[in-house]
């Protein structure tokens, strides 16, 4: 197919920049030449940065960047630069901190408007185009007549972007106690939606690092009307329409407060946290529920996400083509009552009720986001049918759907294939063999696994960020360091192959080397081996994913246990001092560092297991929710590690229960050793 314009993002692998390759407007990939350029012509930065999944980044390329006059502006007047902020975060992070800022608001598409240097003045995320051109046109003008007045704006602008990343260095160790961290999470509940779970308010994110961390202090605790919310959550979620009970994934968030109407885009970072978070459920609760929702994810992740490298891409858009051929948000995944009825006929009555197909499941206009209510027991009285019954007849529905789903168009895939968001799906996958015990997952583990150690690290211990055709483009970024050193860790967990953790010591020391802030112990976010932003980012705050730095904490702490003489355990206490602070007032933005609180406070074990029914033991033992310990194993004293070493006799599997190397006598069976825990 012949174009009429081509710009240089031609060049590029990301879907995302591809989608604009072909835009009137002049993009240009961010890189440290384009900046000089700008300086070189004291022409303003024009940058917008999205992602391939974003519904209103293809509305507004729509409306404003494939407009022929609106490019003319935007080329006369700037230098234009396109972003994928999958790719680069980095850069991201800076301006969306910025924008909010100068707007209180944040979102996708961001567009800045900046100093040829990088200092943004001018931000917003969708303009419609009318205001779009007058914005472009005023800021050009400004920047041409009142240089002065902008400089200034954007040197206060640029202070401020830095002052608010600043982790002061704490001196003190860290004191945050038991009763202190009750009265956290009793404050935090206070925010909980305790019949439709997630928290009040709308629209819901899943959050599954918040319910990560409740899930380990209800049990810790034994807490059970946390641990109920925990439950109902997930159940909700399950239930929901954020849930694809055809083809399996979650979408992103819900519009609503019931989990009902998604956004519709399929995130691999979701999906491979969830997989983990209702693994550890399932491990604890025994909910077939949770198990259903696990197998049905990772079936849609090898269906749909998977490289055959073993690499795993990055989403599903919230498009696709209707039966009109209009792109259109949803419309691969809803339906009305006339396309039901044709697909499932004498089932459909049953199915109505299941799925909701009445007012209650209603979306807009005539159709319907399949949500489950709490009803099995009315429709196991309504239609005389037992439980398992019904259930069969429900699976059979919706494999009658998906065959009629598959003649739609399905959404459009970004395949490229990023680092950190793999880490967190192999950790899905080691936590779903883990806990539901199918080697199924443990071979896809291990496939993305190898994919990772190949294609990804180098032999220094660094990552890449990116890979897509064979190519990689970016260095790694400490989200990608944080989520590979966890993915391995959990690797060797479930497979006692001392490779995967020798390699997560390696990348760790590389990180430690070239991320660590030698003033506050914390991590930037950018190597020192990279080319300099504005600022260069401390991440702290848990969001959607987990800040780097407090996945990193973790790591190092669980590193400590095994290698006890590298000073791990004191770096992961510092990184701890500097934020307990926050925890009281503002737990939501702390749950995963809350789980070291839970580590330090009470015994975390290092079960060590010895003789040749090592991996049998081990796989028994690791069934069970612990998440207050690391487990290790060897048949021999061949292994490198200290605490497997001189523990070896000859024709027994001995189990040692051991805090910071210091172990109680051995026993021979698991249930023993569940009895000490």
């Amino acid at each position: 197919m012949e174009h009429k314009y081509t710009n240089a993002l031609i060049n590029e692998t990301s879907p995302y920049l591809l989608q604009h390759a072909h835009n009137p407007v002049n993009w240009e990939a961010w890189n440290p030449l384009v900046l000089e350029r700008a300086k070189n012509e004291n022409k303003p930065l024009l940058i917008s940065i999205g992602y391939a999944a974003c519904h209103w980044c293809h509305v507004m390329e729509k409306e404003c960047f494939e407009d022929e006059t609106v490019a003319k502006i935007m080329n006369n007047n700037y230098v234009t630069i396109k972003i994928d902020r999958e790719e680069r975060p980095d850069v991201d992070q800076i301006y969306m901190d910025a924008l909010q800022l100068m707007t209180g608001n944040g979102g996708w598409p961001l567009n800045i408007v900046a100093l040829p240097d990088g200092r943004p003045f001018w931000g917003a995320t969708y303009v419609p185009k009318e205001k779009w051109n007058e914005a472009l046109h005023a800021l050009s003008e400004l920047f041409t007549k009142d240089s002065k007045k902008v400089k200034d704006y954007a040197t206060k602008l640029n202070q401020g972007i830095k002052e608010i990343n600043l982790v002061k260095a704490k001196t003190s160790e860290v004191s945050f106690t038991n009763d202190e961290l009750d009265v956290t999470v009793g404050k935090w509940s206070t925010f909980f939606d305790t019949f439709l779970g997630g928290y009040k308010r709308a629209p819901k994110f899943m959050m599954p690092n918040h319910l990560d961390f409740l899930l380990h202090y209800a049990t810790s605790k034994k807490n059970k009307s946390i641990l109920e919310y925990v439950n109902t959550t997930l159940t909700r979620m399950a239930y929901g329409g954020v849930f694809d009970p055809i083809d399996g994934g979650f979408s992103r968030y819900s519009v609503d407060t019931k989990w009902h109407v998604p956004h519709f885009e399929k995130m691999l970072y979701d999906n491979g946290q969830l997989t983990s978070l209702y693994s550890k459920a399932y491990a604890v609760t025994k909910n077939p529920l949770y198990k259903e929702t696990v197998e049905k994810t990772i079936a849609f992740i090898n269906n749909e996400l998977m490289d055959k490298n073993g690499g795993f891409y990055s989403s599903l858009d919230a498009d696709s083509y209707n039966d009109k051929g209009e792109l259109e948000e949803g419309a691969f995944y809803v339906w009305t009552e006339d396309e039901l009825s044709s697909a499932l006929g004498n089932e459909l009555r049953l199915f109505k009720d299941y799925y909701n197909i009445n007012s209650y499941g209603l979306w807009e206009e005539d159709k319907y986001v399949l949500i489950r209510d709490n009803n099995i027991s009315e429709i196991t009285s309504k239609y005389s049918l037992s439980t398992q019954e019904i259930n069969e007849q429900i699976n059979d529905a919706l494999k009658k759907l998906k065959k009629a789903r598959d003649g739609r168009d399905k959404p459009r895939l970004d395949d490229k294939i990023l680092t950190s968001w793999n880490g967190l799906m192999l950790k899905g996958l080691t936590d779903a063999y883990r806990y539901l015990g199918n080697d199924d997952y443990l071979k896809l583990a291990l496939k993305n696994a190898d994919f990772i150690s190949g294609k990804m690290l180098k032999d220094d211990g660094a990552l890449f960020r990116n890979y897509k055709n064979g190519k990689s483009s970016i260095n790694g970024f400490l989200d990608d360091y944080a989520t590979i050193i966890d993915a391995f860790i959990g690797l060797y967990e479930v497979t006692f192959e001392e490779k995967w953790l020798f390699q997560a010591k390696k990348i760790t020391d590389f990180t430690i080397i070239n991320f660590r802030d030698d003033i506050s112990s914390m991590f930037f976010y950018t190597s020192k081996l990279d080319d300099e932003l504005i600022r260069r980012t401390i991440e702290v705050n848990d969001n959607v994913i987990s800040s780097s730095n407090s996945i990193m904490a973790n790591n190092l702490l669980k590193l400590h246990k095994v290698f006890h003489t590298e000073g791990y355990g004191a770096m992961s206490d510092k990184m701890l001092n500097n934020v307990q602070d926050n925890f009281v007032q503002n737990a939501q933005n702390y749950a995963n560092w809350l789980h070291l609180i839970l580590y330090r406070n009470n015994n975390f074990y290092e079960i060590a297991i010895v003789g040749k029914n090592y991996k049998a033991m081990g796989k028994k033992l690791a069934k069970t929710y612990i998440p207050n310990s690391i487990l290790l194993g060897t048949e021999k004293d061949t292994s490198k590690l200290g605490l497997l070493q001189n523990r070896f006799v000859k024709e027994k599997s001995l189990i040692y229960l051991c805090i910071e190397g210091s172990c109680r006598l051995p026993v021979t069976d698991t249930k023993a050793v569940l009895k000490q825990l």
